[in-house]
């Protein structure tokens, strides 16, 4: 498990893209979940989204919520440098 946990639902416009291998390819730190839901009814049809340690992230498409989620990624582990 890594230190950052990335959380994206199955349902959820990020699974257009390999979002799981991109992200742990990318950060060797971070752990990508893929889960049946995550509780937020509706948004999953609305715009892509994740959850990084607790924190949604959220844009208008998967590549921009990509780019939200790498600078997510960076700040978390901004912390451990």
């Amino acid at each position: 498990m890594g230190i950052v946990v990335v959380e994206i639902c199955d349902s959820n416009l990020m699974n257009t893209i390999d979002i799981e291998g991109i992200i742990e390819s990318e950060y060797p730190e971070v752990a990508v979940l893929v889960s049946d839901c995550l509780s937020f009814c509706g948004l999953c049809r609305l715009k892509p989204y994740a959850m990084i340690n607790g924190k949604r992230i959220h844009a208008k498409d998967p590549e921009a919520c990509l780019e939200k989620i790498r600078a997510a990624i960076e700040e978390e582990l901004a912390i451990y440098q």
